[in-house]
């Protein structure tokens, strides 16, 4: 899995650094000594996948240099709960004014990995592929994204400039039959450039591979109708399943043959899987 560059997490987590203390931490700039240290474990409250090591690292360091956070397993592993997944230690107030931060980033990642690892579970002894969507948190996209293969996934197109993906609003505004307009575009385009249309029926597919596409998506089709559209296409371009994906159905769409099940759900409806960081707290502390 390739990771962010170190340049990228830096300049994301530095945003959200400033964002959550813009003046400082008064409150720790207020009650602990200058001089105080901490060591605190990050505690798994349930089982995972592992995302975000280094951007949680990322967010302790650039508080302050000398803290140091060490994982015992890595972004791609399961865990259970209970595990403690990795010792910070270092001057205690950098650990307070980075701990929401570095758990904010780590608890959605880990939320996103944990889902695409059960969604790709479901398409064990099929070719189909897990694969994400646009439908990220502006500005997070590539933390996002990354999450995703570390649960298993494959990523779609990274953004606007990458591919072709003629939708229902493209079509509806072109002003050209939809083999016509294909054809031309691909006359226009790098050969490199891979061209994806999405269909709505199965009276579609048929002009949609005659003006030759490379993918063609199949959108809010029922299972059954996967499965017709699986056998019109034959093998002529990939097959990709999409709208209304929901964990329960991806066995079923994934035995109708289709080559990829795209999923907006793994990163607009992800819940922050629950992580937490525990102090260890001396018993004069509380006398």
């Amino acid at each position: 899995m390739i990771k962010p560059s170190a340049s990228e997490i830096e300049r994301l987590v530095r945003m959200a650094l400033e964002e959550d203390a813009p003046w400082g931490d008064i409150t720790s700039q207020t009650l602990i000594p200058a001089t105080a240290r901490i060591t605190a474990d990050l505690v798994a409250r349930e089982d995972g996948v592992l995302c975000g090591e280094d951007v949680f690292a990322s967010a302790m360091s650039l508080m302050h240099a000398s803290v140091r956070t060490r994982f015992a397993i890595h972004d791609g592993g399961r865990f259970a709960k209970g595990y403690i997944l990795a010792k910070v230690e270092g001057p205690a107030r950098a650990i307070l004014q980075a701990e929401r931060v570095a758990l904010n980033f780590v608890q959605r990642l880990c939320g996103i990995a944990t889902m695409t690892a059960n969604y790709v579970a479901e398409t064990a002894g099929t070719k189909a592929r897990i694969v994400d969507t646009r439908k990220t948190t502006p500005g997070l996209r590539i933390f996002e994204r990354y999450a995703v293969r570390c649960g298993g996934g494959v990523n779609h197109r990274f953004s606007l400039s990458d591919a072709v993906l003629a939708k229902d609003n493209h079509l509806a505004v072109m002003g050209t039959t939809l083999a016509e307009a294909i054809r031309t575009a691909r006359a226009n385009l790098p050969h490199t450039t891979h061209f994806e249309v999405e269909v709505d029926r199965l009276d579609q597919i048929d002009a949609v591979l005659a003006a030759g596409v490379d993918t063609i998506m199949l959108d809010n089709f029922t299972t059954d109708q996967l499965r017709i559209g699986v056998a019109q296409i034959a093998g002529r371009a990939l097959v990709e399943a999409s709208g209304g994906i929901t964990h329960a159905r991806i066995r079923e769409i994934a035995a109708t043959g289709v080559d990829i099940i795209s999923v907006g759900a793994l990163t607009h409806s992800v819940r922050a899987l629950d992580l937490g960081l525990d102090f260890v707290l001396p018993d004069e502390a509380f006398k």
